[in-house]
């Protein structure tokens, strides 16, 4: 599964938003995740299965817990698509940019000047 197809679903993009700041144990994010979006624990573990068969987070045990972290590289691959895309619409907003710049050289019209109504 390519990491955009597992990004796919909310409670795995809410995952791996908490893993932004650094490694989480399971029952955290099941506690977290659990209580935003009204799923149980073992729902939460089949999301974070899903993003790890993706590559998207990658697990470890730690004694009695495991903890999960996001894989950059799987990230990287993501916003290289997202980049690749903007070359669709790229040019229209150059064209935008380029008439708003237009638009602040040119002086607004004052009250006084016969431009309000």
């Amino acid at each position: 599964m390519h990491p955009m197809d597992a990004l796919g679903e909310p409670v795995r993009r809410r995952l791996v938003e908490l893993l932004a700041d650094g490694e989480r144990t399971a029952g955290d994010l099941a506690a977290a995740v659990g209580a935003e979006h009204g799923i149980s624990q073992p729902a939460v573990s089949r999301h974070l299965r899903v993003l790890r068969e993706a590559g998207v987070v990658a697990s470890r045990p730690d004694g009695p817990v495991r903890l999960y972290a996001v894989r950059p590289q799987a990230l990287d691959q993501v916003g290289a698509w997202a980049g690749a895309m903007t070359r669709y619409w790229r040019t229209g907003l150059d064209a935008l940019a380029t008439e708003v710049a237009r638009g602040r050289g040119r002086a607004a019209p004052s009250e006084g000047d016969g431009g309000g109504r």
